[in-house]
């Protein structure tokens, strides 16, 4: 008989344990770290011993190194960096994936993972008010999902322009403009870079971060030809959408693709009452967010939404004598990403939405937007506090004066660790930048996390 349950079983169980202490822990804990990345790694052995170790042990030694080194993100009290917690059934269905061990790439060698994965695919896009007929990928987060929809974007424009991408590459090849507002995420630039296009030209945007529409119909104007337009729903820092209706009927009057990054603001198209914010993006050409930010599964899950799966497949596919394709229409998984090998990251996405359901989405999505809200309305009573943007959905960047006493604050709310609240800049001045991006965020956690910035406040009084 097979020693593989056994092999297993008492790691996993220790694992549990671990777990589940963890969770316990975070909603008391202080937030920040106990340790730094130094004190942790004085912590580990310098070599690796050279016989086995036993499963168990080696599980134990882990939890007990990596303890005090741990952010709790999950906690309702972290606003820092647009990160989302892990819903109960999304961090068990990633528990599963580990254990069943799917390379999700194709749909012959992976039925269960490939089917799970496109339900779920059709799910998010019935919620998001997208084309049914789009093609979904599961990414490793947002950035790969930006390049995942600006890859097919340059194929298309590269198709149409009879350009053989594939055999020829880029030298050469016509030259693609690229369009996206002067406060898009850098990582928009960042996918440009992967794919060789160069760097964006720049569109003058509003005091809310919003891409002005006459500003992006002079720049394609003066740049005539193959054109990509990146539009924003949700800014980084005011959380505030463009102008999405306008800006893709007259990127497309002029013959662009266009992408939408919507890393964490795309899901306000599932809610009746914040949809009319984004009212036009259904029109866009592909589309990019996190399923690890407000929906709230375990990291490793972007979200690539592509209009036209041939422009998709095109730039993605491969083709190989070892591979068993199907034939159902759907493509292989490969085909939607860009890797071959990859673990079942959408089924954790079926699990979350499957616990929360169409209602739970929706509730969850317009409950974020309301603590975002209250955070807001609690900071601004705080002598001394200002609130920089129209807080529109989960966004809020706070001042507290001049910019080295919001230094000072923000380094103060860091030290206590009773939330997590990180610094940013934004329009020229330094600012506490505020993400609601937490399932479990509370009435309580808004309370308490007023009265910690009150608490940083007092001890920095104006210069």
């Amino acid at each position: 008989m097979s020693a593989l349950p056994e092999a297993y079983g008492a790691a996993l169980e220790r694992a549990l344990v671990h777990a589940t202490d963890w969770l316990t822990s975070v909603p008391t804990r202080p937030v920040r770290p106990q340790y730094d990345a130094d004190q942790v790694a004085s912590s580990l052995l310098p070599r690796l011993p050279d016989e086995p170790s036993d499963a168990a042990e080696v599980v134990d030694e882990l939890a007990a190194l990596a303890e005090p080194g741990l952010m709790a993100i999950q906690s309702g009290r972290f606003y820092g960096w647009v990160m989302g917690g892990t819903l109960p059934a999304a961090m068990a269905a990633d528990w599963l994936v580990s254990a069943w061990d799917q390379n999700t790439g194709l749909r012959f060698a992976t039925p269960a993972a490939a089917a799970i994965e496109e339900s779920a695919a059709a799910w998010l896009l019935d919620l998001l008010h997208l084309p049914a007929t789009a093609d979904v990928g599961f990414t490793t987060g947002a950035t790969t999902a930006n390049f995942v929809g600006l890859a097919a974007g340059r194929q298309h424009l590269m198709d149409q322009a009879g350009w053989d991408l594939e055999s020829l590459g880029l030298s050469g090849a016509p030259r693609i403009t690229v369009f996206a507002g002067r406060e898009r995420h850098a990582a928009v630039d960042l996918a440009l870079r992967y794919l060789g296009l160069g760097a964006c030209i720049p569109v003058d945007a509003d005091k809310e971060g919003r891409i002005l529409p006459d500003a992006l119909a002079t720049a394609m104007d003066q740049q005539p030809g193959p054109s990509l337009v990146v539009v924003q729903a949700g800014n980084l820092h005011s959380g505030a959408f463009d102008p999405m209706a306008e800006a893709v009927n007259l990127a497309h009057d002029r013959g662009a693709w266009v992408h939408v990054d919507g890393a964490f603001g795309l899901w306000a198209a599932v809610s009746p009452v914040l949809r009319e914010r984004l009212a036009g993006v259904e029109l866009a050409d592909s589309w990019a967010t996190d399923a690890q930010k407000t929906l709230n599964v375990p990291y490793d899950c972007g979200l690539a939404i592509v209009s036209s799966p041939e422009a998709l497949r095109r730039a993605f596919s491969i083709h190989t004598s070892y591979f068993i394709a199907t034939d159902a229409g759907l493509g292989d998984p490969f085909e939607k990403v860009p890797e071959l090998s990859r673990r079942a990251r959408g089924i954790p996405v079926w699990a979350a939405l499957r616990q929360l359901g169409r209602n739970g989405v929706i509730a969850m999505v317009e409950r974020l937007a309301a603590n975002a809200r209250a955070l807001a309305d609690g900071l601004s009573a705080l002598p001394g506090a200002e609130v920089l943007n129209d807080v529109v959905f989960t966004q809020v960047s706070v001042s507290f004066g001049s910019d080295e006493r919001t230094r000072r604050v923000t380094q103060r709310l860091m030290a206590e660790g009773a939330v997590w609240m990180s610094g940013s800049s934004w329009q020229g001045r330094d600012i506490v930048r505020i993400s609601v991006s937490n399932w479990a965020t509370d009435p309580d956690d808004v309370a308490t996390s007023v009265e910690a910035v009150r608490r940083a406040m007092e001890l920095e009084p104006e210069a």
